[in-house]
C-alpha cells in the first residue's frame, strides 16, 4: 500500500494570525495522527505572509509535544540558511525530547526571495552548489564514530545532542539535481510534485536508476507531493481549491499573501486530474468528490509507483480542511 503523510505549510488565513495558524497545525497533526497518517512535516518559508512555520524546528517541537505516535519532521530544512552543525543539534535535541518520531528533510531552495537569503546568511559562508557536501558534513555529526579532518590532537567537532542519533535524513528536490543527490547518497527522495510537476518523471528515472544502496536504504524509496481538495462534491471541492489558487497566483506576481477565502473567479482554472498530460502538468492536484479525488490517486500512482503520498490541502476554512484530509485518509491504493 501507498502510505499517506501530510505537508503542513502552517497557512495564515485572511484576518487570522500566525498563533492561530500553529494551534491549528497542532489541531490537523492530532487528527491525522488518529486518521492513520503516517507523518507530518512542516516546510522552512521566510518573509511569507500566509505562511507560519519559518521557525521550523520550534514548531516541529510544537507539533510533536502535543501528539503520541506521528512522525513529525521538516519538510524542510533549506540546507544553505543554516550551518549543518547548528542543523544537526537542533534536530538531535528534537529526536532526544521525543525518540523515533522526528524526520529532517533536505533542500538546497532558500524558501523565500533573495533578499531575504541575503538577510538570513550574511554571516554564513554557504553556496547552494555545496549541497551534496553540507548534506554528508550534516549526516557525519548523526554518527556514532567521529571522523574529523582536523589536525592531530585537535578536539573533534561533534552535535551534542545529536551525536550517535542518526536521525533519518531525506532528500528534497524539485528538479533533477536532488534527484541526484538522494541517488548518489543512498537517500529517500521526496519530490515536490505538487508545484513542480515538469521535471516529475525524468527525476524519478533519475533517483531510481542511479540509486546506491545504503545500510539504512537498500531500496530506492519515493515520496511524491500531491495537492488535495474533498469535499461532498466535485463543485464543493473546486470552491474550496480556489484559495490555493489565489495565493499561488499572488506568489508568483512577486506579491505573496495571506490564504484568502475562496473565489469563484479562480474556478474555471481547475481540472481534474488526468485531463492534461502528466508530463505537461506544473503541478499535480486531485480536486473532488472521494471518488474523484480516489479515481486520481489510483490513477497518479499507477503512473509513477510512489511509496509515500505527502499530501498539502490549501484550504481557507479549518473544518473544511479537516474534513478534507479526513475524507482523502481512506483513499490509499496499492504500488502498481
Amino acid at each position: 500500500m501507498v502510505h499517506l503523510s501530510v505537508l503542513d505549510l502552517a497557512p495564515i488565513t485572511q484576518g487570522s494570525d500566525a498563533a492561530t495558524a500553529l494551534a491549528r497545525s497542532l489541531d490537523l497533526a492530532q487528527h491525522v495522527e488518529r486518521w492513520g497518517y503516517r507523518r507530518f512535516w512542516l516546510a522552512e518559508h521566510h518573509n511569507m505572509p500566509g505562511i507560519a512555520s519559518a521557525a521550523t524546528a520550534v514548531v516541529i517541537g510544537h507539533v510533536a509535544a502535543g501528539t503520541k505516535t506521528i512522525r513529525v519532521g521538516a519538510g524542510g530544512i533549506m540546507l544553505p540558511n543554516h550551518a549543518p552543525l547548528v542543523v544537526a543539534e537542533q534536530f538531535g535535541t528534537l529526536a532526544s525530547l521525543f525518540p523515533g518520531r522526528i524526520d529532517l528533510g533536505l533542500g538546497r531552495a532558500p524558501g523565500t526571495d533573495h533578499a531575504t537569503a541575503r538577510a538570513l546568511r550574511r554571516t554564513l559562508a554557504s553556496n547552494p552548489d555545496e549541497f551534496p557536501q553540507d548534506v554528508m558534513e550534516l549526516m557525519s555529526y548523526f554518527e556514532s564514530d567521529v571522523t574529523s579532518d582536523d589536525a592531530p590532537g585537535q578536539r573533534p567537532v561533534r552535535a551534542i545532542p545529536g551525536h550517535g542519533l542518526r536521525v533519518p535524513i531525506y532528500i528534497l528536490g524539485s528538479s533533477l539535481f536532488g534527484a541526484q543527490v538522494a541517488a548518489a547518497l543512498g537517500l529517500p527522495f521526496a519530490f515536490a510534485s505538487h508545484f513542480a510537476a515538469p521535471m516529475l518523471l525524468p527525476a524519478i528515472d533519475i533517483y531510481r536508476r542511479n540509486f546506491r544502496p545504503s545500510t539504512a536504504h537498500p531500496e530506492p524509496y519515493l515520496i511524491l507531493g500531491v495537492n488535495v481538495v474533498a469535499a461532498d462534491t466535485d463543485a464543493d471541492a473546486r470552491w474550496l481549491a480556489t484559495s490555493g489558487r489565489q495565493s499561488f497566483a499572488a506568489l508568483r506576481r512577486g506579491m505573496p499573501s495571506t490564504l484568502p477565502p475562496p473565489s469563484a473567479d479562480f474556478e474555471k482554472e481547475i481540472t481534474p486530474f488526468g485531463v492534461i498530460p502528466l508530463e505537461e502538468l506544473q503541478s499535480v492536484s486531485m480536486i473532488g468528490s472521494i471518488e474523484t479525488v480516489r479515481e486520481g490517486i489510483d490513477r497518479f500512482v499507477a503512473q509513477t509507483r510512489p511509496d509515500e503520498l505527502m499530501v498539502v490541502s490549501h484550504i481557507y476554512d479549518h473544518h473544511a480542511r479537516l474534513a478534507s484530509f479526513e475524507r482523502t485518509a481512506s483513499v490509499p491504493s496499492p504500488r502498481s
